[in-house]
């Protein structure tokens, strides 16, 4: 006999690994494979052991055995039982009869209960092998049983369960923000803010084995979970989008309910078949006998074995048919986490379909926590909360120092960039003056925040950033600059418009849109301290919400990407506006709106198209007017009413087509600064002394082939740039600047410098062919090169 041993480990290996997808069905089919194949193996023992068929000849017939003798043949009669057989005819009429009477499936029962039990295991478990289902079957469980055991999932639920709910992010609800309210109280605004959050705490549901959650979380651990992230999107991608787990399930499954009902009907009809008496026609020349009665001997067992099987089988049978119906009235292409989000608190698990779906559904039948902790490795949120923690691991305080610099406005700037999220050492910075996030992604503020007492300054760049409720309340206090990058104007966080404190805000971005030209802005109403607003967009008209900011509005700049800036009426309203700046608007004009800014005082009309500038005589109505910046233009010439800009101290008309500068322009007796660089300038006007109070004048790359000696009575020149021209010498009355201190003139045609260069006490920076700073006295050379 085979021992049952040899049974007991069949597919052990296979049902521990695949248990998780086995439902209550497919564990009782098993079990009843197990049975079914146990009759199987106990009806073939029997069969191979014992005797089959036991054969005698029928008494009271006529003995046929004829004597052949010489005469005539004898016949001899039988008395009592005796028949004279011996053992050698018994064993051959045993196996004549067995062969030859003996119903075929009185014989091979047992034989077939094996092979059918076989094809029922193989039935069931053919997905688990086919080449197709096989590697997403395995690599589902593999990574299903990983996230189980996983300390993170662990970490994750737990924090849910002790109140995670407790930390709101802050979104603004836009249909609470009216254009029309000049008002809004706390109360109002409070009831305007909504506190959202992905994850929230349901303190009545808890999972059971969170009671041990461990309170830390290493690094290795957190790379590990970390892995399984990716792990769960690739799967996800691999076996969402096909249904082959599902047609094949519904295949194998209608398979077993074909067999069940082919056994169930032949069995039936061929049981009866099993007898216990078998009558037998032996040639009489064999044995002498012709008729035999055989008794099956074990016909009585396989009958009753019979009955039985056909009884498991129609239970198995059952069970295969409930199973489609299963797959059949139930939506299983599709798979709800709801139940999993109202559990667990994370809101974000997505749900999933086909025969992803179908596996979890699956996973259910045998226990849905492994469902719940499956799910929070689906969830974004939980995700960004591992990268989150996995950046505090790298990103500590110490390192974070080592990044500090100092940025364009002398603040102490931490500058993050492409990371997963923003480290909570961080705000254990306190002396940080400035955060600038550069495409970080999942940022949220929290309320330790408050912790950087001298935070001032913030910019996102490509970066969106959700705040608690504490965090923006501390930023409403502190923060004085903001600066945004983004993609469109959605991307804008609509917390901003409630920084009360707030005082310059920069936006980089597109404001408006192909279908709609209206600079897509919010009321800028709450800003009640704003006072520089940049917008480097592409408006077609300034933003109506600016008027809102118009009483308390210093500066304006507005960068345009080659979009023509058309509509200037917003500018009229602007009454306290002190600097504005047009650049890249493609003006050809300077807007008449400008000339209405009675307080400005800086105009820069840079990188537009502007071939003149006739409409200059306009600003005396600007009569602050200090710095007029007109560079990288195409004017062709300066109109001689410039003078009439009394008060001008900085003019800037670098990069233009400038041939000639106007007399009338040295009226403006007050500029300190002056900058004729990069234009087409054959000669300088000699009323240039006329600018007493110049301190800086640059007319580098020019064609000038000599300068006027009245240039040198400026004598409070600190800069002078004549680099790239066509000088062929410099005048020795250089020495009357007194104050210079830089002196370009680096690429023109000198063949030696003044000696009275040197008598120039504070020049500290010489900017010269070194084959010309050779040429002077070694004395005066030394001063220069040291300085």
């Amino acid at each position: 006999m085979i021992p049952a041993g040899e049974f007991r480990n069949l597919g052990t290996e296979q049902n521990s690994k695949y248990r998780v997808l086995k439902p209550w069905w497919d564990v009782f089919s098993e079990y009843l494979c197990v049975v079914m194949l146990m009759i199987g193996v106990f009806g073939c023992s029997l069969q191979l052991t014992q005797e089959k068929i036991s054969c005698l000849p029928r008494p009271f017939t006529s003995p046929t055995h004829t004597l052949v003798t010489s005469h005539s043949p004898i016949i001899l009669e039988v008395f009592s039982h005796k028949n004279n057989l011996d053992i050698h005819q018994y064993v051959f009429v045993n196996h004549y009869c067995y062969e030859k009477s003996v119903h075929w499936y009185a014989k091979y029962f047992p034989y077939l209960v094996v092979i059918h039990t076989v094809i029922f295991i193989v039935a069931s478990s053919f997905w688990y092998k086919f080449p197709g289902t096989s590697s997403k079957i395995d690599l589902f469980v593999t990574i299903l049983v990983k996230c189980f055991d996983s300390p993170w999932t662990t970490r994750a639920l737990s924090e849910v369960t002790e109140g995670r709910g407790e930390e709101k992010l802050v979104t603004w609800r836009r249909n609470s923000i009216s254009n029309n309210s000049e008002r809004l109280t706390d109360e109002d605004e409070t009831a305007g803010l909504l506190r959202s959050s992905s994850i929230k705490s349901n303190p009545e549901k808890k999972c059971p084995d969170l009671q041990s959650a461990p309170s830390s979380l290493d690094k290795k651990e957190g790379e590990q979970a970390k892995a399984l992230f990716e792990k769960v999107k690739k799967l996800r991608t691999h076996v969402e989008e096909a249904e082959v787990l599902y047609k094949m399930y519904v295949l194998q499954t209608s398979l077993k309910v074909c067999m069940f009902l082919l056994i169930i009907v032949y069995t039936a009809v061929l049981v009866p078949n099993i007898e216990k008496l078998v009558h037998c026609y032996v040639p009489p020349e064999l044995t002498g006998f012709e008729h035999y009665c055989c008794y099956h001997n074990k016909a009585h067992v396989f009958s009753k074995i019979a009955y039985c099987y056909i009884c498991f089988v129609a239970v198995y049978g059952l069970l295969c048919i409930y199973t489609l119906c299963w797959l059949f009235y139930r939506p299983l292409k599709e798979y709800s986490f709801e139940h999993v989000r109202q559990e667990t608190g994370i809101t974000d698990i997505p749900d999933v379909k086909n025969d992803f779906a179908l596996l979890l559904h699956l996973v259910d039948q045998y226990d849905s926590l492994y469902s719940i902790r499956f799910a929070v490795f689906l969830s974004e949120v939980s995700e960004s909360r591992l990268y989150h923690l996995n950046l505090n691991y790298k990103w500590t305080a110490k390192k974070l120092r080592d990044r500090l610099k100092k940025n364009s406005s002398n603040r102490l700037e931490l500058h993050l960039f492409m990371l997963p999220g923003l480290p909570d050492t961080v705000f254990d910075i306190p002396e940080l003056e400035s955060l600038k996030l550069e495409q970080v992604n999942n940022v949220t503020i929290p309320p330790s925040v408050a912790k950087l007492e001298s935070l001032q300054e913030l910019s996102l760049i490509y970066c969106s950033a959700m705040l608690q409720l504490p965090a923006l309340n501390h930023l409403k206090e502190c923060l004085k600059v903001l600066r945004l990058t983004f993609e469109n104007a959605e991307k804008i966080p609509l917390w901003m418009y409630t920084l009360y404190s707030l005082e310059e805000l920069h936006l980089r971005g597109p404001l408006t849109s192909e279908v709609s030209k209206t600079a897509t802005l919010e009321s800028l109403q709450k800003l009640r301290a704003l006072s520089v607003l940049s917008l480097y967009s592409n408006l077609t008209k300034i933003p109506t919400s600016v008027g809102d900011v118009a009483l308390h509005l210093q500066r304006l700049c507005i960068h345009n990407e080659g979009v023509k800036l058309q509509v200037f009426s917003g500018l009229k309203k602007l009454t306290s506006l002190v600097s504005l700046e047009l650049m890249g608007c493609e003006l050809e004009r300077i807007p008449s709106a400008v000339f209405s800014l009675s307080n400005l005082q800086e105009l820069d009309l840079k990188e537009n198209k502007l071939t003149t500038v006739e409409e200059i005589l306009s600003l005396q109505h600007c009569h602050r007017l200090l710095a007029l910046r007109l560079w990288h233009n195409r004017i062709t010439y300066i109109p001689d009413h410039i003078g009439k800009l009394q008060n001008l101290e900085v003019l800037d008309i670098s990069w233009n087509k400038l041939q000639t500068l106007p007399t009338r322009l040295f009226c403006c007796t007050k500029l300190r600064h002056l900058d004729v660089s990069h234009n087409q300038l054959t000669s300088l006007p000699p009323e240039v002394n006329s600018l007493q109070g110049l301190q800086f004048f640059s007319a580098a790359f020019n064609s000038l082939e000599t300068l006027p000696e009245e240039l040198f009575l400026c004598i409070r020149l600190k800069t002078l740039v004549l680099a790239n021209n066509c000088l062929s010498s410099l005048s020795c009355r250089v020495a009357n600047l007194a104050q210079l201190t830089r002196l370009d003139i680096k690429g023109n045609r000198l063949e030696s410098l003044p000696l009275e260069i040197g008598d120039c006490p504070l020049l500290s920076e010489l900017i010269v062919e070194d084959s010309l700073l050779d040429l002077l006295p070694s004395d005066v050379e030394s001063r220069l090169t040291q300085s």
